[in-house]
């Protein structure tokens, strides 16, 4: 891969030898290298702005500036950036939220070295990731609450809601092309008015708002 762009990874955490020991395990990685670190949300924020990463791993509980008030700042200046949650916390309430401004990935710090680094190429790519102890904590946590009637300007049409219906439910765009029989490059533009008629920045928020609604149905 000596010719190949390496994907330029963000690491925020107030824990130096976590983040250190996270760093020399990406940069011991081919794929990625690591072009800054942060010890805390409002740093991460600057560097987030001045470096643009490929990915952000983002401690959730720091001091200064907690990850919660991190994220949407990172993904006010870009929303297009791969923030995933790196973190101790199991809270389903954290997870949501998270995911809800737009986290690509929810993390546990205990997972499993090589489960992280294909995380970050897959959310690179495109998909969501969870640590999958806290898969079931998100449908939970989504499932407490009553499907809410909402009302578009313009409304869904039936492929559209097919296909968040299956995006819902977890599936990649290449999935979702592959049960409906259609080019992938067709899934991704219904996917971009998707996101445009629904007013969202990523896949993550169309999928939470799908279950939300019960639209995944």
């Amino acid at each position: 891969m000596a010719n190949e762009k390496k994907y330029r990874i963000l690491i925020v955490d107030d824990h130096t030898l976590f983040r250190r020991g996270l760093r020399a395990l990406i940069d011991s990685c081919e794929r990625f290298e690591v072009v800054g670190e942060a010890t805390d949300g409002l740093e991460g924020v600057k560097m987030q702005q001045q470096l643009q990463p490929d990915a952000v791993l983002l401690d959730l509980d720091m001091p200064v500036m907690r990850g919660l008030e991190a994220l949407p700042q990172m993904m006010s200046h870009n929303p297009q950036q791969v923030v995933m949650m790196l973190t101790v916390s199991e809270d389903g309430g954290d997870l949501v939220e998270c995911m809800r401004l737009g986290a690509r990935g929810y993390l546990l710090k205990n997972i499993d070295t090589e489960f992280l680094l294909d995380s970050i190429e897959k959310a690179i790519n495109g998909d969501s990731v969870l640590s999958p102890e806290m898969t079931s904590k998100l449908v939970t946590q989504l499932r407490r609450k009553e499907p809410v009637n909402h009302e578009l300007k313009e409304p869904l049409t039936p492929r559209e809601r097919e296909i968040l219906r299956w995006l819902a439910r977890g599936n990649s765009n290449k999935l979702i092309a592959r049960n409906l029989e259609v080019t992938e490059s067709t899934v991704k533009v219904h996917m971009q008015n998707i996101l445009r008629k629904l007013n969202l920045g990523s896949r993550v928020q169309a999928a939470v708002y799908a279950v939300e609604h019960g639209l995944d149905k």
